[in-house]
């Protein structure tokens, strides 16, 4: 480190100002805060104050680790108080104006060779630093909320920062053990270039009615793993912030899919701003309170309403990993099935693949050999789609060919009883386009299960313009009877999931070919910024870059928005072969 920094200033005690400061005195530092008047001043005090007992409650810190914390911390409503800091950071509301005033307070009362930084989430450092005499020594050091949890910080260089003030940003970050990433001037920086995409088509998606708020966040908490769905987090983010950090981002960038979704424009014109005021896409017991209390929105607790089919025996076509997973839950619920496979080596193998699985859960403690018993014995195999023809439901789970699919059902509304539900586990392609190869398209719905079926405990349920209410009541009863979390839908190319995810992915890789930062830096930022259980350049290999390639050009094709086009990088990596984990190579190598 080229300076010696131990004196710490921080200007702004809310949320984040004040997670900062104690982080800074966790670490050691000699920090004072500073807001503009007593009352702020007071409100930081009770954050810092808050956060360090509760760290106490929690066995994270003793009464006496948590007094030397506040011993360290001198909160200040003067500006003279911060002249022997070495190191400021601003953590004010996102205004540039605001900003600006402060820095050039700060370089006007700090000692020349102090670092001035911003924590500034989607405004130009560049636009900041310049409102000082000293633009080499201002630099971004965005932390993530909670900052005393969240590991994340990106250090942001503008065009002048000083290489030796951006490599002390870094020493600094790594002291208070977070996991620095140096990242350009660019609105977004890494974690909310990308996050703040995917949560504005969440919000799109709430606007158009194309799905419930409790229904998109349930898909991506359990289709992906995400600690908190996309409705609930802007909540939590501040719809008001939300929408300053798009409306910043779409000016600088003028990217569609950045342009804030006006039901985030009404929903802060109403004072509607999230969890700070009690209430915004969800309504809080008071303002500030994480405790979701019922409204208008909240659906009834007794799921579908409205009348049922009755579904007691059920069939399902494919022989797949997919196929097989279906079976395995039918089989468990104890419901009698039927699976269809082509040829009885196939039949044999779909068999033998659900017994080890069962044995499996046997052996891992997670079901009786009564129960595996009793689960096999509801299933049996059969090569002749013409046996489906007493069943009440038919899934089919075979390769994701439209022409494929359509065959079969074109056979199935041939064989299958009068009333007899025929669903689709299709995760990209029209569910209508099937539906019309019928002379029952109100029998049609999709059920997108998610891969492994037997774990995963999400469902898509799709419905198109002609499917019968009833129906989709029954998809919706059937699910919570296997135990799944049923979301509904309608027939549109990604359902939910998809639709969120993979332009979110698609927009990393763009990222990456813009050579802004490499993709170990971006599945960092992505899983320790944002608490993903995986970075997307993991996923994609996870998922496949030629099924990750498809379903991108599907939805594509589907919304003509041109923020959904393939990125090249993508294309090219799927036409050289290198398809992700799956053949030992995709955005990176894996030992055979």
């Amino acid at each position: 480190m080229s300076r010696e920094i131990s004196r710490i200033g921080v200007v702004g005690l809310g949320t984040m100002g004040a997670g900062i400061v104690e982080v800074f005195a966790r670490s050691g530092y000699d920090v004072i805060g500073l807001d503009a008047d007593e009352a702020a001043v007071g409100r930081g005090r009770g954050h810092i104050e808050k956060s360090t007992m509760r760290a106490v409650t929690r066995g994270k810190a003793t009464e006496e680790e948590r007094q030397a914390i506040l011993d360290r911390i001198r909160l200040t409503e003067s500006y003279d108080d911060l002249a022997d800091r070495d190191l400021v950071i601003e953590a004010v509301p996102e205004r540039l104006e605001l900003k600006r005033a402060i820095f050039e307070q700060l370089d006007k009362v700090v000692g020349p060779d102090a670092i001035l930084a911003t924590n500034t989430s989607s405004l130009s450092v560049t636009d900041i630093a310049v409102a000082t005499q000293r633009p080499s020594q201002v630099v971004g050091m965005h932390f993530f909320n909670p900052a005393p949890v969240l590991k994340f910080v990106e250090v942001v260089k503008t065009v002048v920062t000083a290489d030796d003030v951006v490599a002390d940003a870094e020493v600094v970050a790594r002291s208070l053990d977070k996991l620095p990433v140096v990242v350009g001037d660019k609105a977004g920086f890494i974690a909310n270039a990308l996050l703040f995409g995917y949560l504005n088509h969440a919000a799109n998606m709430f606007e158009t009615k194309y799905a419930s708020r409790e229904d998109i966040d349930a898909a991506m908490k359990l289709g992906c793993g995400l600690p908190m769905g996309p409705l609930a987090l802007l909540d939590l983010i501040g719809l008001d912030t939300a929408y300053e950090i798009l409306d910043t981002m779409y000016k600088q960038g003028r990217d569609r899919l950045h342009a804030p979704s006006p039901v985030l424009k009404q929903m802060v014109t109403a004072g509607l701003r999230g969890r700070k005021s009690g209430r915004g896409f969800y309504t809080y017991e008071a303002p500030n309170s994480p405790v979701v209390v019922d409204d208008a929105l909240t659906p009834a607790v007794d799921g579908a309403s409205g009348p049922t089919r009755p579904v007691d025996k059920v069939g399902v076509v494919g022989s797949g990993t997919m196929a097989t997973g279906i079976i395995e839950v039918f089989a468990k619920a104890g419901i009698e099935t039927v699976y269809v496979a082509r040829g009885e080596d196939k039949v044999a193998k779909v068999r033998a693949n659900l017994e080890r699985s069962l044995d499996k859960a046997v052996a891992r403690g997670k079901l009786e050999q009564s129960a595996r018993d009793a689960a096999l014995a509801c299933v049996s195999g059969t090569t002749q789609l013409d046996d489906l023809a007493d069943v009440d439901l038919v899934v089919e789970a075979v390769v994701e060919d439209l022409a494929v699919k359509t065959v079969l059902f074109e056979a199935l509304d041939e064989i299958c009883k009068p009333g007899a539900i025929l669903a689709t586990t299709t995760s990209s392609l029209p569910v209508v386009d099937l539906a019309a190869a019928t002379r029952f398209p109100q029998d049609v719905v999709g059920l997108h299960f998610f891969n492994p079926a037997q774990i995963m405990k999400l469902v898509e349920v799709v419905s198109t313009v002609a499917t019968a209410d009833d129906v989709v009541n029954t998809a919706v009863a059937l699910c919570t009877r296997l135990g799944k979390h049923p979301v509904t839908c309608g027939d549109r190319a990604g359902f939910i999931v998809n639709a969120l995810l993979f332009p979110y992915l698609n927009d990393a890789v763009k990222m990456l070919e813009a050579n802004y930062a490499t993709a170990d830096d971006i599945d960092i930022a992505m899983k320790t910024g944002c608490g993903y259980p995986m970075g997307p350049f993991e996923l994609l290999d996870v998922v496949g870059l030629d099924v990750s390639l498809a379903i991108q050009r599907t939805l594509y094709l589907e919304f003509r928005e041109p923020g959904f086009a393939p990125a090249p990088r993508l294309e090219h990596l799927v036409t050289a072969g290198y398809l992700g984990k799956k053949v030992g190579r995709g955005f990176r190598s894996y030992d055979a």
